[in-house]
């Protein structure tokens, strides 16, 4: 392996296992709450008599669906991500190849 790969793997392996470690949860009770749940305790604490103004159409029925319908959204948008490059570097490959067809397999002759 090269230097360059070997601190790549370095800093990836770093990356991966420092937020294990480092118990870092910036004073909050929980600390993988939902900004929105922050936003609305913070905007209550300054202003009790706060009013929303809308309410969700459909609340799900418990966290778990939420959360597999938030990873549904995400693997969905992934996976059009995804198929839109993958089509644009084909098409990009078939111009670069000469920018014509491939005419020895033609019906035509």
């Amino acid at each position: 392996m090269t230097r360059t790969n070997l601190l790549l793997l370095a800093a990836v392996l770093a990356l991966t296992i420092l937020p294990l470690l480092l118990p870092v949860t910036g004073g909050l009770d929980e600390p993988f709450a939902g900004a929105d749940g922050q936003a609305e305790a913070a905007i209550l604490a300054g202003h009790p008599a706060y009013e929303p103004w809308f309410a969700p159409l459909w609340e799900p029925p418990s966290g778990e669906i939420e959360s597999l319908l938030f990873a549904l959204q995400a693997a969905l948008g992934a996976g059009l991500l995804g198929y839109y490059l993958g089509l644009r570097r084909g098409q990009g490959t078939g111009r670069t190849a000469g920018g014509r067809p491939d005419r020895t397999t033609d019906v035509r002759d």
